[in-house]
């Protein structure tokens, strides 16, 4: 965190430029990022965010929009209670909560939360209180195991309440007498028809072998060897048994009583009662069976937990490889810009020299290559621009189908099957026959060339327990599933599978990036991938999409767009000197009458300025205050609106939410042909 901080821009909020932070909020910054406790510092009125790495693991998935954002923005749902919070510190007060229940909003659901917070003012050189330092710890498993612990004893306190009223009520079933000398029992009628004794039966002379012919038998050694207990040592017998009833049920008494000797010492007489514990037995049980549950829900929840754990483990790995993966695209479409524009320049200038064209498109061909790996990258690091609309898996696999066929070959069948009413998804189309065809031909390679692939989609709604530690939430999605009957893959090669660059194909047959593009397209996406495998059996992988409630998009035909340049004003904005070089004389070859700014802040000064323009063609990520975004922003508000046109090899979610563009935003991703450059500026023009 303390990178991420001072690399942070906080030259916008009132912090000020890091290096002229004062001596009393750099200490406290300090401070925070040493604690292993989650810590966030909000400073100032609006309650601008430092935190330290604890706290951005509590964040979750707001990590790191939360940092240097006001509090109020960075947590909506509790928007009252912070502000709250920071007035009170700021006038120097303190405040402390335990166990305090919120609702946060994790992963887009609402969700009860519980937490320990402490809130101190923090003083700026003056003394003088400028922020507000919070500690946060969260108790939510340890009061929701509080409160299956308390129905537990509530559920036991009333089992034993009911088994008291019983007894009050009249729960007992009869009193008896043992005559040991002379071997005869007697009990009283509640006590005979217990024992289910004949009606006509003596109640003074009830023969033992028919009480005890009636004792459940797996109980009948443990009640004689009580009876032998007491008439040894003279204590008191107490014994729980069941006892057969006529409709062949068995029903809980405890008999109690005890052993009365002669003068001698001998054994005499041995008086009880015959209590109806039946209730109190089944309530016992019942407890039981939800003890043993709730044992086995805590070990399914821990099991859970670490299995969470390790999901997040490998979430961070490939997360950290996405972020050094995406920069590095970024730069690398840049390269790869240049060197696209200048060859298509020279190509255009030596059109009647045979050898240049041949080199030029050689060199063409390695670039688009290039970009196509530079592509690979961004997907897997999700840091692709998408474009989703509503689509079915029949609509996929239709549009798949002659694709499939000739990539895979003659000798290897797709059996493709969707339900008959298969739900809606939202996903960039193109991305998703991309994902599949990769699919294919990887499950091609594994069965060498022939044999069946099953190309399959269904709907399926997935459970809390399934969803845990995968980054989706419970609810129903659209399942697709490519599946082979090749050779399989080692549990070793299994957990690589989704790495950059890691393959089992031999050297020039392979990136080792299209399982990884495939996983980052899903995870962009809102959705998950499996792969399960086992050698010599084949691999199936799994594509869960969300189900989308939206209606179908009408697919209407887009107009012819004049492809040749026209006469208008175009404003390249663009950092990099050689980019915007060839990009500038590609554009006024076509005829397009060009201006040039080296950022965004200096476009902007122009455009305030007056200077009138038809087309804003700017790069996504530069350096300075403004950001493309603000060009965007001012030329939609004018009258009538600019039209812009974003270019970039790496967006960074500036001009999207999670890579996906909106309906009105257009880009054109580096690196792009004189032909595809032109026509997308005629087409935003048009538009």
């Amino acid at each position: 965190m303390a990178e991420r901080i001072r690399a942070f821009d906080w030259s916008g909020t009132e912090l000020g430029p890091i290096d002229n932070w004062t001596r009393s909020l750099s200490s406290t910054v300090q401070l925070m990022l040493a604690s292993p406790l989650p810590m966030v510092m909000l400073w100032g009125r609006p309650g601008y965010m430092i935190y330290n790495d604890a706290y951005s693991e509590f964040a979750g998935g707001r990590h790191p929009y939360l940092l240097g954002a006001p509090v109020e923005l960075g947590w909506p749902e509790v928007a009252e209670f912070n502000r709250h919070v920071v007035d009170t510190c700021l006038a120097g007060g303190t405040l402390s909560f335990r166990n305090k229940e919120l609702v946060l909003l994790r992963d887009g659901v609402p969700e009860d939360v519980w937490l320990d917070l402490y809130y101190s003012p923090v003083a700026n050189d003056d003394g003088y209180p400028a922020g507000v330092m919070a500690m946060v710890v969260e108790t939510t498993e340890f009061m929701i195991s509080e409160r299956l612990r308390q129905a537990a004893e509530n559920a036991y306190r009333a089992d034993n309440e009911r088994v008291r009223l019983a007894l009050n009520a009249g729960a007992l079933l009869g009193s008896f007498v043992w005559d040991i000398k002379s071997n005869v029992l007697s009990g009283d009628e509640r006590f005979a028809r217990t024992f289910s004794y004949p009606a006509g039966q003596s109640l003074q002379n009830l023969p033992q072998d028919m009480a005890e012919a009636r004792i459940h038998p797996d109980d009948r050694p443990w009640v004689q060897e009580q009876v032998q207990r007491s008439m040894q040592t003279g204590s008191a017998f107490n014994a729980e048994y069941r006892v057969l009833r006529p409709d062949g049920s068995y029903l809980w008494v405890l008999a109690s009583g005890c052993c009365e000797f002669d003068e001698q010492d001998e054994p005499l007489r041995f008086p009880g009662v015959l209590i109806d514990i039946h209730e109190r037995k089944i309530a016992e049980e019942s407890l039981l069976k939800f003890t043993r549950n709730l044992e086995q829900r805590v070990a399914d929840e821990v099991e859970a937990r670490l299995a969470a754990e390790e999901q997040l483990r490998q979430s961070q790995k490939l997360e950290a490889i996405g972020g050094l993966t995406g920069g590095v695209a970024h730069d690398f479409n840049n390269l790869l810009q240049v060197i696209a524009g200048n060859l298509h320049l020279l190509a255009r200038h030596e059109p009647d020299n045979a050898n240049v064209q041949r080199r030029v498109s050689a060199s063409i061909a390695a670039v688009e290559r290039g970009a196509k790996l530079s592509s690979q990258l961004l997907a897997f690091a999700r840091r692709q621009p998408l474009s989703p609309a509503i689509c079915t898996p029949q609509q996929i696999f239709d549009g798949l189908s002659e694709l499939l066929q000739r990539a895979l070959g003659e000798t290897l069948q797709v059996h493709m099957t969707t339900p008959a009413e298969s739900w809606r998804i939202f996903v960039d189309r193109n991305q998703l026959e991309n994902a599949i065809l990769n699919l294919a031909i990887n499950a091609r390679d594994a069965m060498k060339g022939e044999g069946t692939i099953e190309l399959n989609a269904d709907n399926i709604s997935l459970d809390r327990g399934f969803c845990a530690g995968k980054g989706i939430v419970a609810g129903d999605y659209v399942r697709v599933c490519v599946a082979d009957t090749g050779g399989g893959m080692a549990p070793q090669v299994l957990a690589q599978a989704f790495e950059p660059f890691f393959t089992t194909k031999p050297d020039g047959q392979g990136t080792g990036l299209g399982l990884s593009m495939v996983f980052g397209f899903v995870k962009q996406s809102g959705g998950h991938i499996e792969m399960s495998s086992v050698v010599g059996q084949g691999t199936r992988v799994a594509l869960y999409f969300p189900r989308s409630l939206r209606s179908m998009d009408d697919e209407t035909l887009a107009p012819d767009v004049q492809q040749q340049g026209g006469h208008e004003r175009v404003l390249v904005v663009e950092d990099n000197d050689a980019v915007r070089a060839s990009t500038v004389e590609l554009l006024r070859e076509e005829g397009y009458e060009v201006l040039i700014a080296a950022n965004a802040d200096v476009a902007m000064q122009m455009l305030l300025e007056g200077v009138a323009v038809d087309l804003i063609f700017t790069d996504v990520v530069m350096p300075g205050l403004i950001k493309s975004s603000d060009l965007a922003a001012w030329a939609k508000v004018q009258d009538p609106p600019v039209a812009v046109l974003f270019t970039s090899g790496h967006t960074r979610d500036i001009i999207s939410r999670n890579h996906q563009l909106s309906p009105d935003t257009h880009l054109l991703s580096k690196p792009y042909s004189p032909d595809a450059l032109t026509r997308m500026v005629r087409t935003v023009l048009n538009g």
